[in-house]
């Protein structure tokens, strides 16, 4: 008697950025068999300057990101379906094609680096009532933050608002304040190394298939420390992670009365305005 092997379940991929590192997470997750389709935004041209950290060939300057993301992936998996939404995520002009897209993932994938997109990347998740992560790579490259969201669970201003006051600092970033939006904040340029940005990102990768996966890996959010650093981090290679609970009194996604349009509007204006943002 032959014993009948039924088909793994297959999965939807929604990513939104393609730079340095969200390629890198994008090649982990879409090697992957469990992946089966991938939703990829990304509005951005590739340029010369993005050569030395990507993994793009020098030949696909000037072209977009997405297509050659879309070639990458189909070299690789030809059997992948891949669908290319060449537009910025917060363009409301785009919206409807977008939470279609959102609708039709099993989780989502945000890889990309301004206040922003984060906040209308996670509006989409949690009216979808889908999971999603995060990964974000310290000034410099000393490290990097790995975040998990699960709905119901926190969300990214419950998130960014516990981290700012409890987590390690990073001595050449912003320090945003959610409890005094109007107050000053300093800017950053300081480069991260590509070895640091694909460390952040396999970490990212393995976040993202874990929580596919349903598996819990004991935190919301994780910073890894790849550098020691005075005043920051004592050790190098050293895992630092939370387990955030739902703020109430986060003016975002409340888990009191809700707050009226206007309210959420205000909130998230003076959080990106305290962050350097228009």
């Amino acid at each position: 008697m032959t014993t009948a092997h039924c088909p793994l379940p297959t999965k939807n991929l929604f990513q939104v950025g393609v730079g340095s590192g969200g390629m890198v997470v994008l090649d982990l997750l879409a090697r992957d068999p469990s992946v089966s389709r991938v939703s990829l935004v990304e509005p951005d041209d590739y340029r010369p300057h993005n050569v030395e950290r990507h993994l793009f060939p020098r030949s696909g300057v000037g072209r977009l990101k997405a297509d050659l993301a879309a070639e990458w992936l189909k070299d690789r998996r030809p059997e992948l379906e891949v669908e290319v939404l060449a537009v910025d995520l917060t363009d409301p002009a785009h919206q409807g094609a977008i939470e279609a897209a959102v609708a039709r993932c099993d989780i989502g994938v945000c890889a990309v680096d301004n206040e922003p997109a984060k906040y209308h990347f996670d509006r989409l998740f949690r009216a979808a009532n889908k999971p999603w992560t995060l990964g974000e790579v310290l000034s410099g490259g000393i490290g990097g933050w790995v975040h998990r969201f699960a709905p119901g669970e926190a969300c990214y201003g419950c998130v960014a608002s516990h981290l700012q006051r409890e987590a390690p600092g990073d001595p050449e970033a912003p320090a945003p304040d959610y409890s005094n939006p109007g107050g000053a904040v300093r800017e950053t340029t300081v480069p991260a190394t590509r070895t640091s940005i694909h460390a952040i990102a396999a970490l990212h990768a393995v976040a993202t298939l874990d929580l596919l996966a349903g598996r819990d890996s004991g935190f919301t959010s994780a910073l890894f420390a790849l550098r020691t650093v005075d005043g920051v981090f004592d050790r190098a290679f050293s895992p630092y992670r939370f387990r955030i609970p739902r703020s109430a009194s986060c003016l975002i996604c409340s888990a009191g009365p809700p707050a009226s349009g206007e309210d959420l509007d205000a909130a998230l204006d003076q959080a990106l305005a305290r962050l350097g943002h228009d």
